[in-house]
């Protein structure tokens, strides 16, 4: 019997003896120069070869690009470190380059991105798990899923299996702590005399974030102002803008704040009157007037906590301030709402999610409203312990 013509626009199917396999071609389009745009698969059988034709035909009809087929893991990760991190701090893009270096190069970066399984994700994740926090877990598994996000808007693929996973439980990461009341006040008094003790005031009075700190300004400082106050305008953060937009806010400062700060301008004037002093009008500047880098005022930081006993001043940082701000807030009995709008969170959601350990967690207030409505309709009744 003579062979069943193939429909037309079905391709053609034909035996490549040097490479001993099937090879299944169709045409699926004309380009501007009315050339044929071709798709082909192959494969050991016939069905094997028309399996992957479809396949091809099925990635060209989605818009996705021919080199698609061939892009590693690793090549994606490189393409967004790239061209998707480019207006970001240096710092952060040393960290993302770093986590790929480390965790996501040895074990996927050879895979090809469009084979990359759910559950070989998963599997990557799980032997993570035992080595990483779960903090740098997430992190990690940030920077695989937005560099697959990149692949599929250039259309190297059409779908991200990476947002089907999720980071598992890693190991217990470094606490974060607050002073106490004691420890506080013993950092204040013992600091007294250190060049760090008006920035130590300033973090633990205001819970500003350590990089607000260092790029506020003496024009955003009003100490004259009937209620003094400072604008936390700016931070460190590339392009010099604060975190998000409720952490842009006007805080009032407290009388010991301000007598702190007139001091510290006193002593900033006479370094400003040397020869290598740059102004740039930071209140909390280095020797010289420039921004501080983080790493000196964390090493700042430890050398004044050695004053303080009881305390092993290696294990701390300066935005354990911030926390310690929080937490004797709380311990005073102000609501969260109010400590939310201090802190410059969006909403209290983040300030419970961030400093839980912070917050005081026995809620008085019902009790207090129930004992005394119902203590005095247990006395008036005579069922008071006395009367029992």
């Amino acid at each position: 019997m003579r062979p069943t013509r193939r429909v037309r626009g079905e391709g053609g199917l034909r035996w490549q003896e040097g490479r001993q396999r099937w090879i299944a071609e169709q045409t699926v389009g004309y380009d501007g120069r009315g050339k044929r745009i071709v798709r082909s698969g192959s494969g050991k059988t016939e069905t094997a070869a028309l399996r992957a034709l479809r396949d091809r035909v099925r990635e060209y009809e989605s818009g996705l690009l021919l080199e698609g087929r061939r892009v590693t893991v690793g090549q994606v990760v490189e393409d967004w470190l790239k061209f998707d991190r480019s207006n970001v701090s240096e710092k952060t893009r040393q960290g993302d380059e770093e986590k790929y270096r480390l965790h996501i190069k040895p074990y996927l970066g050879a895979r090809r991105l469009k084979d990359l399984r759910p559950d070989e994700v998963d599997r990557w994740l799980l032997d993570l798990s035992s080595e990483l926090a779960s903090s740098t877990l997430k992190q990690v598994l940030s920077v695989l899923r937005r560099s697959v996000n990149r692949a599929v808007k250039v259309r190297l693929v059409d779908r991200n299996v990476v947002d089907l996973c999720q980071a598992p439980k890693g190991r217990p990461g470094r606490p974060s702590k607050s002073l106490t009341l004691q420890q506080a006040s013993d950092l204040l008094v013992r600091t007294r005399e250190q060049e760090m003790h008006a920035y130590i005031v300033v973090s633990l009075l205001t819970g500003l974030r350590p990089e607000e700190v260092r790029a506020l300004r003496w024009d955003r400082v009003h100490l004259d102002a009937e209620v003094p106050f400072v604008e936390v305008w700016r931070s460190v953060r590339v392009g010099g803008d604060v975190k998000t937009a409720k952490s842009r806010r006007t805080l009032a400062i407290a009388g010991y704040v301000v007598q702190v700060l007139e001091e510290h301008r006193e002593r900033q004037a006479v370094k400003a009157a040397r020869s290598d002093w740059q102004d740039n009008g930071l209140v909390f500047p280095s020797e010289v007037g420039t921004e501080q880098d983080a790493h000196n005022v964390r090493r700042k930081f430890r050398d004044a906590l050695k004053q303080v006993p009881g305390i092993v001043h290696t294990e701390w940082a300066p935005y354990e301030l911030r926390h310690s701000f929080v937490s004797i807030l709380s311990e005073h009995g102000l609501p969260i709402e109010e400590i939310s709008r201090l802190m410059g969170h969006s909403g209290t959601a983040v300030t419970e999610l961030v400093y839980r350990h912070e917050l005081r967690p026995v809620l008085e207030s019902g009790a207090t409203v129930m004992d005394s409505v119902f203590g005095l309709v247990t006395k008036e009744n005579g069922t008071d312990d006395d009367a029992a």
